[in-house]
């Protein structure tokens, strides 16, 4: 599920990015770019069913209908719950920031409408092909992982990962 959301995402991305490289996408046009980015995630859907299928396929999964609606519901779902209730927020000021219901409407309309049968398409056609054959043998045998060194444990690296960024961020606000 997160292959084909990773998948739908990294399309949209890269294909707004040429979109942008090739003139298409303007700044002087005021949410050209975040339609286009919401056209082209609905679009890419039917990559995302294609590729989550095959990679489920290889590892001898076949309730590829379950597979396939949490690919569709998860991930977009969860977005749109957390943009809905931020919306309601927003309603609630009576802001003049809020996205109006009328293009909720058509975000529901884009998702359940066009996006939710692409990824079925994609997962059709995914589980379709034959599986993709490994081109290594896994050894049955385990082989021992040796001891690591202390400065590899995870409590270690957490802390150099944290004190690292917080040193930098505090460095530059203490001479401001």
């Amino acid at each position: 599920v997160s292959v084909g959301s990773g998948v739908q995402i990294l399309g949209m991305s890269v294909v707004t990015l040429i979109f942008a490289l090739l003139g298409f996408l303007s700044p002087a046009h005021r949410g050209a770019l975040l339609q286009s980015m919401m056209l082209l995630f609905t679009f890419m859907g039917i990559f995302a069913g294609y590729f989550m299928s095959r990679l489920y396929k290889v590892f001898g999964a076949d309730d590829w209908k379950t597979a396939t609606l949490l690919l569709a519901f998860f991930y977009p779902g969860i977005m749109f719950v957390v943009f809905f209730f931020l919306n309601l927020l927003i309603w609630g000021q009576r802001s003049s920031g809020a996205v109006p219901f009328t293009t909720m409407f058509a975000l529901l309309v884009l998702w359940f409408g066009i996006s939710v049968p692409l990824v079925f398409l994609g997962s059709y056609f995914g589980f379709r092909r034959e599986v993709i054959e490994l081109p290594v043998r896994t050894n049955q045998i385990p082989r021992q992982i040796p001891e690591q060194p202390w400065f590899v444990a995870p409590t270690f690296t957490c802390l150099i990962g944290g004190i690292l960024p917080f040193g930098a961020v505090f460095t530059e606000l203490f001479f401001i």
